[in-house]
């Protein structure tokens, strides 16, 4: 059982109308699985994050921190709370050996995730790329 400090702050969240925070539950294993993809989309959901996955995936191997860094021209503490974040989660795992840190994904479906994605927005750009020559063309007719 959970302390009464713990139990008074899940009554709180639970009083809460927060929408972005999640609904308490006892343990991660009770969380509905719509919930656990909400948070690791939320995981994903940022650029840099986006690219450092790019990069694994393009690795094909364990990648050094210093390759991710240069390859992101961002700010070393800046990827270290990004590569923070997809550890978080589950998405990436890393070794260290003496001085060197490697990142790689965590599992090969990361890498199919990616892909969907990218032939999602590749789609609906196509899309849209469609609705706008329509649009110019009934324009040009006007």
């Amino acid at each position: 059982m959970g302390s009464d400090l713990e139990n008074a702050k899940i009554i709180k969240r639970s009083l809460s109308p927060n929408l972005d925070s999640p609904v308490p539950h006892t343990t991660p294993a009770d969380a509905p699985l719509y919930e656990i993809k909400a948070n690791l989309f939320k995981a994903l959901a940022h650029p840099a994050r986006i690219r450092i996955l790019e990069i694994l995936v393009a690795a094909d191997a364990p990648c050094p921190v210093s390759d991710i860094l240069e390859a992101l021209d961002i700010e070393p503490s800046l990827l270290s709370q990004h590569l923070s974040v997809l550890k978080r989660h589950h998405v990436v795992t890393s070794t260290r050996i003496g001085n060197t840190v490697t990142y790689q994904l965590a599992h090969p479906q990361v890498a199919g995730l990616l892909q969907v994605a990218r032939a999602f927005l590749v789609d609906r750009l196509a899309a849209q790329q469609e609705q706008l020559a329509l649009a110019v063309q009934m324009d040009a007719r006007s």
